[in-house]
């Protein structure tokens, strides 16, 4: 598979765009692993790669995230990470895992040692190139759930948030997160230039400001939009824009992101 995962960069325009096809086929084959290991039966996929992964993001996302969302006792988050371990190993991966389970968001670091030097992407033999997953062992209550069969190099068949669950999603990132994430802003845009795209799902996004202690009003079908006008008015739109060149397929895209549009889609 390695030697597959060659050919796939082969003709890659670039270094980075290289990092991010070999970064979205281990995200695809570590999916495949949690599907065939049982994962997708109490885990909801969501966040930056789900969009990606369902719905053809056009910007590349560094991060698997799930959402507990069924029976705790259906969960083995060692198990699931033991089958990804043992996957790769035996086709000559060398792999390592760094895992934290002592909190509420479970996480891990998947780690390739090497990889990179291998596909002639770094002239250092110890790089390393990691995907992390992360588990929200205690999210917030109302999401609803889809499951979508898709083809990502490999057939995959994915439990994971709704539409307007996942816009919820988003909208709490941008409204809570202590730092300027560009890709928040991208996201927003691609969510909201499409006029068929719901709403969100305001019972998935007010219990999650409640649980992140958030100190404004109810959000409503009125009234949600203010919050992140006002929330937009304030960002450094440089660092904004720096923040998602990396990961964009097109990066003429970035003369969209911008202040005016954002407020011009939320008016």
């Amino acid at each position: 598979m390695k030697a597959y995962l060659a050919n796939l960069i082969r003709d890659s325009s670039s270094a980075l765009q290289s990092r991010n096809i070999v970064r979205e086929y281990l995200q695809a084959r570590i999916l495949n692993v949690f599907q065939r290991s049982g994962g997708m039966i109490p885990l909801a996929f969501h966040g930056g790669t789900a969009l990606r992964f369902l719905f053809s993001l056009p910007r590349h996302s560094e991060d698997l995230d799930f959402a507990l969302e069924k029976v705790p006792s259906d969960y083995d988050f060692h198990k699931y990470l033991g089958r990804i371990e043992s996957e790769f190993e035996k086709e000559n991966y060398q792999i390592d895992l760094n895992v934290n389970d002592q909190k509420v968001v479970h996480s891990a670091f998947i780690r390739f040692t090497g990889l990179l030097y291998d596909l002639g992407l770094s002239t250092h033999p110890e790089e390393v190139f990691a995907i992390r997953l992360e588990v929200d062992t205690h999210p917030p209550k109302g999401a609803k759930l889809d499951t979508t069969i898709i083809r990502k190099y490999l057939t995959l068949q994915l439990q994971h948030h709704d539409q307007a669950s996942l816009l919820a999603g988003k909208i709490h990132a941008l409204l809570q997160r202590s730092f300027t994430k560009g890709r928040d802003l991208y996201d927003l845009i691609w969510y909201l230039s499409d006029r068929a795209w719901p709403v969100p799902n305001l019972e998935l996004l007010n219990n999650a400001l409640k649980q992140t202690d958030w100190d404004g009003s109810v959000l409503n079908e009125e009234n949600w939009k203010i919050p992140l006008r006002e929330k937009i008015r304030e960002l450094d739109w440089t660092r904004v824009r720096s923040d998602v060149l990396p990961f964009i397929e097109d990066p003429e895209e970035l003369n969209l992101l911008t202040r005016d549009n954002l407020l011009q889609l939320l008016s």
